[in-house]
């Protein structure tokens, strides 16, 4: 008799559980870079979206900090210890003026370390020749210069040279800058020549610009005794400019205006150049807060670029979805899939903007010979914020895309 063969039913608690595979790091950034590869123009101008936002960004930053390193750098070279003097306004409103020895009673100052002065010159127009008509003088000034002007303003001559002792007595000039530029002279040489006050001065030299003097970029220089001589001047200065110690710069300041006019020092102006350059870059700052905000909003421009592309991307893959689910994928799974492809997608785009942002700055900053700045904050901030606009639109997109069924994808 064939022995009886008793199948007994496993328990429920003894079959083996099917649990989903878990995704690591390496399967979500292959599975996440799956639309991106089977659809490159798509993700492409949406990265570029993305992309324009970030570079806008990082370029205001790193232009705006290029500009404020270049002002250091200047401000470094000619220092900050420079204060100028200047008549004000009597108490009837008139034009004041500081009296003949102004500058030999500031040179008295203890921590004073240099003086010099210029004193305008009204109703002296500067022409290339007698033959230009006598309204067109092209905006430059007349001044009388001191000899100590250049090293006390940190300017220095870039063709010819400055004056000197017996040059200063003569029919000789200085142009600024500005001023050569409009008249027309590349350099100075022994042909140079203008007609100032009517008669001809020789063009001995012309100065670089002169960042904390920037009055005389656009003016014509002539000596002290030569401007008596030949120009009727009345020796009063209308700008006096001092250095001293940068430990007594405020000091200084407190009393220059009772020194340089002792019996009136309310109509005396004392400034600072070095205030107004930093003024200068404070408006810049305030600029670049706009810029910023322009940027910002083509980031979320290309931000709704991306939630876009990833909306679409879901209703077209609706059978990958579902042959995904139906193969174990579970919503979680699928969820992560469709944030990494929209992580992805705003990383790239995040990390060709800093690029951009950076040639662009570079190019810039080359252009107005400045050193390049791109700070390490604005460049993390811009790829932090791609992938914080990349997790937000794409947060719908993969929750919606985890709630497809499979057979409601599939069908």
């Amino acid at each position: 008799m064939a022995a009886e063969t008793h199948l007994r039913p496993v328990p429920v608690d003894a079959r083996p559980r099917l649990t989903p595979a878990r995704l690591g790091p390496a399967d979500v950034f292959r599975v996440g870079g799956v639309g991106l590869r089977t659809r490159p123009l798509r993700a492409f101008l949406s990265a570029l979206g993305i992309a324009i936002g970030i570079a806008a960004m990082v370029a205001v930053v790193g232009i705006s900090s290029s500009s404020r390193a270049d002002l250091d750098r200047t401000l470094d070279r000619l220092g900050t210890n420079l204060l100028t003097v200047a008549p004000g306004n009597t108490l009837f409103g008139d034009q004041a003026k500081l009296p003949v020895e102004s500058v030999a009673m500031i040179d008295r100052i203890g921590p004073v370390t240099g003086v010099a002065a210029t004193g305008q010159l009204p109703d002296t127009p500067v022409y290339r020749s007698d033959r230009i008509p006598s309204g067109e003088t092209g905006g430059i000034a007349t001044r009388a210069a001191q000899l100590g002007l250049l090293g006390t303003v940190g300017a220095t001559v870039r063709s010819g040279t400055w004056l000197n002792e017996a040059t200063e007595r003569y029919p000789a000039v200085v142009l600024g800058d500005a001023a050569a530029r409009r008249l027309g002279f590349g350099a100075a040489g022994p042909d140079a020549q203008v007609y100032l006050g009517g008669r001809w001065f020789s063009v001995v030299g012309i100065l670089a610009p002169a960042p904390l003097a920037p009055e005389l970029d656009s003016s014509a220089l002539v000596g002290w005794p030569a401007a008596a001589t030949y120009l009727g001047f009345d020796g009063h200065p209308t700008t006096v400019y001092t250095r001293s110690r940068e430990a007594s710069v405020e000091a200084v300041r407190g009393v220059l205006g009772a020194t340089a006019n002792p019996e009136s020092p309310n109509e005396v102006q004392v400034s600072r150049p070095s205030d107004a350059l930093a003024a200068a870059a404070a408006t810049d700052e305030a600029f670049t807060g706009l810029l910023l905000g322009l940027g910002a909003v083509a980031l979320l421009v290309g931000g709704v670029g991306v939630a876009n592309t990833m909306v679409i991307s879901v209703l077209e893959r609706r059978a990958e979805i579902g042959l995904r689910r139906s193969l174990g994928a579970t919503r979680g799974q699928v969820r992560i899939q469709f944030l990494a492809e929209s992580l992805l997608l705003s990383a790239l785009g995040g990390a060709g903007g800093v690029l951009l942002g950076i040639l662009v700055t570079a190019g810039y900053a080359l252009w107005r010979q400045w050193p390049t700045v791109v700070p390490l904050w604005a460049m993390a901030g811009g790829v932090g914020a791609t992938l914080m606009i990349g997790g937000l639109a794409g947060l719908y997109p993969a929750v919606r895309a985890a709630r497809l069924a499979p057979t409601e994808a599939l069908g």
